[in-house]
């Protein structure tokens, strides 16, 4: 029972009985005259290997929910920040280390850069947070960079936008996955050999988590996410009353800078500027919230913009900080050990606290592929029902998930962390490429949109957008550059492939849908039309009796259909047939080379030439009987002939396939 109502097996109504051949498959709600509702449908499979699935499938994801269950598995903001923000705030752990990679080549004397140029990075986080802010009261629908560039450029745009954060959500999921792992083999070094297993096992768990629901992955991923914040709050404030009280560990001084040479001023401009571009880094999973505002309590915007603002406070703050500690202790690249761990070893000693910033931080890398996870099937919904990827996407599964996109993100994301052996150093040059691109369109998109809706406070909104768009437009150009020889000319490749295949699936589907179409002004009156009934049989049997009686039911010029490749065997079916299935007449067909679906084939082209020459719509209904095993080992034994013969009659013209399965029933 489902809501407190009864199936619907045996009783009345109106003057009907509706009987449900299989109880307990479905459950009906009566609406009115002539109408049955479906409550709830979860059907109960038949065969054990299904019954073994459904149990499987309800231990690892959990029970199905109904559409209206879609509001309770929606997200307060406490929630939804570990969920949406993982991504951002995860990315502090390794911004740092990307700036001070580039700063090292200029000596100790470049390190002192770091920090001004994490306060340029953290005011480039507050333009770009408050564009999304402004995107998510604007396009509360979702989508992000799509939506906006799609209302306010144009199509070509938008779909670089998609596929560029598509590809970036990929990314995503395979360089937080491993960049968690490397934060446990920086523990365990003696982990380093077994790096992809373990990074394939930690995607396929968070695989499951994501196809459980919002709900319970936000209940999944809440602890880790507050864990790793609470922890790196923690590290900063006791690092910066150890530096202000004056810490001899502390007493880095990079030394005096010499005076320029003639060019050495360009060099170190340009230095500065590949840094500030690689620790942009920092802002990757910022768009994530746009994207997902539906995902929200209600009101979902307000909610949606609360949580960016929080989610951009924290990351700002935590960069900031590390980066300042980093600077204060002196810390540089190493090859064996992350900058952040070095920073927790410094502040925490080797102790107890460092273990645990180490793990929050191992586990927000990990989890920090969750972003991908609800980002992009949310994108991926959207370019489903617009019609530039199959339909499949847009399916919810049983949890009210997008299950086909969470599936194919994580096997493609698990393709690339076994091709690049599972190294962050190798997967990271294809990372945050696309989704400064995104980052560009979208405020972009946002000037055009304040030029169009010149709301109250406009010219500050669009002054902030335009300089977002500016200043990101330099940084993705500017990273596509550094990053080219390291691997970034794959993105240049894939990301227009993608959008050409979303610009096929669309054109396929309008051309589908242009030859679908009816005018709604054409009057629908029955043609004059002309019907028949081929029933292959193969002898005379249960399945094939019952197949006969749809035939019957379907209309009166009906005939069999048997194919022999014996002269005497067909005399021998005729004769029988005669005096068993009077009223239908059997055709023998010979078949002197012992195929099938060629001879009926033949047979149904002689029909149609014998139509009379005024009929407007022929049709042929070939009714199959299909006899169907009780057991799924049984099943290689049957019906292998009927498939093929429904293989190829499905297209034909004027031709309709009725597939009659029977079971024999205990």
């Amino acid at each position: 029972m489902i809501g407190g109502r009864r199936p619907l097996q045996g009783r009345k109504l109106g003057d009907r009985r509706v009987r449900l051949e299989r109880p307990h498959s479905a459950y009906f709600r009566w609406t009115g005259p002539g109408t049955l509702t479906a409550k709830a449908a979860a059907s109960v499979p038949e065969t054990p290997v299904g019954r073994a699935w459904a149990r499987t499938k309800a231990v690892l994801i959990g029970r199905p929910l109904a559409n209206e269950a879609d509001i309770t598995e929606r997200l307060p903001k406490t929630k939804a920040l570990a969920v949406f923000s993982s991504d951002a705030i995860s990315s502090s752990t390794y911004a740092t280390e990307e700036i001070l990679l580039l700063l090292v080549t200029a000596g100790a004397a470049g390190l002192v850069y770091s920090v001004p140029i994490s306060i340029a990075i953290a005011l480039l986080l507050l333009i770009v947070a408050t564009s999304y802010r402004q995107i998510a009261y604007a396009y509360p629908s979702g989508g992000g960079a799509y939506a906006v560039a799609k209302a306010n450029i144009n199509q070509p745009s938008a779909l670089f936008a998609a596929a560029a954060l598509i590809f970036d959500y990929m990314m995503t999921v395979a360089v937080s996955v491993a960049a968690g792992i490397a934060a446990v083999t920086s523990v365990v070094p003696e982990l380093i050999p077994w790096r992809v297993e373990l990074s394939l096992i930690a995607l396929g768990l968070l695989t499951v988590a994501n196809l459980r629901g919002l709900r319970e992955s936000g209940n999944i991923f809440a602890v880790p996410t507050y864990m790793y914040v609470i922890g790196a709050i923690g590290l900063i404030v006791l690092g910066v009353l150890r530096v202000a009280g004056g810490d001899p560990a502390a007493d880095f001084t990079p030394p005096p800078i010499a005076p320029p040479v003639e060019g050495s001023a360009v060099v170190s401009a340009v230095l500065i500027l590949r840094a500030f571009a690689f620790g942009s880094v920092a802002l990757t999973g910022t768009e994530a919230i746009s994207n997902g505002v539906p995902a929200f309590k209600p009101p979902e915007s307000r909610n949606a913009a609360t949580t960016l603002t929080i989610m951009a406070l924290l990351l700002g703050t935590i960069f900031v900080g590390i980066t300042f500690l980093a600077q204060a202790y002196g810390i540089v690249v190493s090859e064996t050990e992350t900058v952040i761990s070095q920073v927790g070893r410094t502040v925490f000693g080797d102790g107890a606290l460092y273990i645990y910033f180490q793990v929050s931080t191992a586990l927000i890398l990990v989890l920090a592929a969750n972003t991908g996870f609800n980002g992009a099937p949310r994108l991926a919904q959207i370019l489903a029902t617009d019609g530039y990827l199959p339909r499949q996407f847009s399916f919810r599964g049983d949890r009210l998930a997008y299950s086909w996109g969470i599936v194919i993100l994580a096997v493609v994301a698990g393709i690339f962390i076994a091709v690049f052996d599972g190294s962050v150093t190798a997967l990271i040059p294809m990372y945050s490429i696309g989704i400064f691109f995104s980052f560009t369109l979208s405020q972009g998109g946002m000037v055009v949109h304040w030029l169009r809706d010149r709301v109250r406070g406009w010219r500050l909104r669009l002054g902030f957008n335009l300089l977002g768009a500016v200043v990101t437009g330099v940084v993705a150009v500017i990273i596509t550059a550094a990053k080219l020889e390291r691997g970034a000319w794959i993105v240049l490749v894939i990301v227009p492939l993608f959008m050409g295949l979303m610009a096929l699936i669309h054109r396929q589907y309008r051309a589908q849908a242009a030859e679908l179409t009816i005018s709604e002004a054409a009057v629908l009156a029955p043609p004059h039309k002309a019907r028949r009934i081929v029933v292959p049989v193969n002898g005379i049997n249960r399945a094939v009796v019952h197949a006969l009686n749809l035939g019957r039911v379907l209309g009166d010029d009906i005939r069999a259909v048997y194919v022999t490749d014996d002269e005497h065997d067909g005399e021998r079916m005729r004769g029988r047939w005669a005096s068993q299935v009077p009223g239908v007449p059997l055709v023998i067909v010979e078949s002197p080379y012992r195929a099938l679906v060629g001879p009926v084939l033949a047979y149904l082209d002689v029909l149609d030439q014998a139509w009379p020459p005024d009929t407007e719509v022929p049709i042929t209904i070939v009714v199959l009987p299909e006899y169907v095993a009780r057991r799924w080992w049984d099943r290689i034994l049957y019906n292998q002939q009927a498939r093929r013969l429904k293989s190829a009659l499905v297209g034909r013209a004027h031709t309709v396939v009725a597939d009659v399965p029977y079971r024999r029933r205990h």
